[in-house]
């Protein structure tokens, strides 16, 4: 028996979108999923872990007290847009040191309407030079990529309808719609190049997962997806290099979060980006998947928006990308975004996904990015 072996035998969801519900509910219906499909009990599982950056302090425990008092550990992460992976990381790490057999890894959500607070990550001074609001870096990037590789604003709408015609099959996404690309490029400006409906919006949702160790799975007789890598880090060259900062010690020669947080995970699973079947990625605007890309290594620096032009990254593609519809199209509860993604990516490898299945997937990648340089990467194989 390998020790090291974590798998995920149970995945539960709670629509991502904008409910008149407490955050209690929504976590706790993802929970209460997830437990069912495991076919576990609450009483059953030993430490829990709940992702949130929103949310007032003790959410986890307030939360899961909706399933009953078990007496366990329940643990509040906060890593930004990270915080699922953090979260999905210490869960991993427990039951590697046999600490637990069985445990609850969830991320829950209840966003402001709105642009998010710039005084969750910033400081006032930094907020006062203007430099604070997601879109206005966002699109900084966008256009000084635009200038150096020749990638087009048909080449970023390209991703939204991508995104937005995978999620016409998904019905956890807020939005399930397919628009034109002339629908997409005529969209409202939100700070050129991105556009309205090439952006996603803060929301509520919540996400669950049950991780269990090799024993526990041969136990239960259970079907396991197994977990071959959870990496998390801040980088030294922190995606915060937009904004006038106290310090910076690092110099732009060094490799960004996704590069350093890819190379972590590959090297942890013993594989390269080329043995996996498909990816779910951060895409908070358009053209931050077009980035990733070749962040994670589908292709080489500049070459982006080619790939996303030969439909390389639609369903059907050699790289497949954010066949759930990705963030655009599900929206982004913070502390649910990476469990959102987690789900999906077990619902391919198990072949449940109807229309947007990815025939044949046996390797798959999750990755989320966010404020101070804080990335995850999690990698599962069936």
């Amino acid at each position: 028996m390998n020790v090291s072996n974590v798998y995920i035998i149970g995945s539960g969801y709670h629509s991502f979108g904008r409910f008149d519900k407490s955050y209690q509910q929504i976590g706790s219906e993802a929970a209460a999923a997830a437990l069912s499909d495991a076919g576990v009990e609450w009483r059953d599982i030993q430490a829990a872990y709940m992702a949130r950056m929103y949310l007032p302090a003790t959410s986890g425990a307030r939360i899961l007290r909706c399933l009953g008092a078990t007496d366990i550990s329940v643990i509040d992460i906060e890593a930004a847009c990270a915080s699922g992976g953090a979260a999905l990381l210490q869960g991993m790490m427990a039951i590697r040191a046999g600490d637990a057999d069985l445990v609850l890894v969830a991320g829950t959500e209840k966003m402001p309407r709105g642009f998010m607070d710039p005084s969750m990550i910033y400081s006032p001074w930094q907020i006062e030079l203007g430099m604070s609001m997601n879109p206005a870096y966002w699109s900084m990037r966008a256009m000084r990529h635009m200038h150096e590789y020749g990638t087009t604003h048909e080449q970023i709408a390209m991703v939204a309808h991508k995104n937005h015609l995978n999620s016409v099959h998904n019905p956890m996404a807020m939005y399930q719609k397919e628009f034109s690309m002339e629908q997409i490029l005529n969209s409202p400006l939100v700070c050129d190049p991105i556009r309205l409906l090439e952006i996603c919006a803060p929301n509520d949702g919540a996400a669950a997962v049950i991780l269990a160790s090799e024993r526990k799975v041969r136990e239960l007789g259970a079907k396991g997806i197994r977990v071959a890598a959870v990496a998390h880090t801040i980088s030294r060259y922190s995606s915060d290099f937009r904004c006038p900062a106290e310090t910076m010690s690092a110099t732009m020669d060094n490799l960004g979060p996704s590069e350093v947080t890819a190379a972590r995970a590959y090297e942890a699973a013993g594989i390269g980006v080329d043995e996996i079947d498909c990816f779910e990625v951060q895409d908070t605007d358009a053209f931050c998947e077009i980035e990733i890309y070749e962040e994670l290594g589908l292709c080489g620096v500049g070459e982006g928006g080619r790939l996303v032009q030969d439909g390389q990254t639609r369903i059907g593609g050699a790289t497949p990308v954010n066949m759930s519809g990705g963030l655009i199209s599900k929206g982004e509860p913070v502390g649910a975004s990476h469990l959102g993604q987690i789900v999906e990516l077990v619902a391919q490898l198990r072949g449940t996904c109807g229309p947007r299945q990815v025939e044949g997937a046996k390797t798959a990648l999750g990755h989320v990015l966010g404020a101070g340089g804080n990335c995850a990467i999690t990698i599962l194989q069936k």
